[in-house]
């Protein structure tokens, strides 16, 4: 069966910094300040791409008083592991297949 990935998702964390926000949140919830403070980027631009995330479903809000914190949803992220690991698997199967036909 030929294991497809999603292109979507992969665009979206091709962006080196929805990267870097992708992986800040992987090991907590925080919010856009936090954000800004660990990247150094300007908090207009954190801001859209938390929106980007979000509307892809890759991150959730949660209201915390005049806060908003954002939390890293993993089923979209362990989807895309598995389709990745699907090709791995496709791409070891073709070659030892074809190390088993002569040439």
């Amino acid at each position: 069966m030929l294991t497809s990935v999603d292109p979507d998702l992969l665009r979206l964390l091709a962006d080196p910094l929805r990267a870097r926000i992708v992986s800040l949140l992987a090991g907590e919830a925080l919010c856009t300040c936090h954000l800004v403070e660990e990247t150094g980027a300007r908090q207009t631009n954190i801001s859209n791409h938390l929106r980007v995330l979000r509307e892809a479903g890759l991150v959730e809000t949660e209201p915390c008083g005049r806060f908003t914190y954002y939390r890293l949803c993993p089923e979209p992220l362990e989807a895309l592991s598995e389709q990745l690991a699907g090709l791995a698997r496709q791409a070891r199967a073709t070659r030892d297949d074809s190390r088993k036909r002569p040439c």
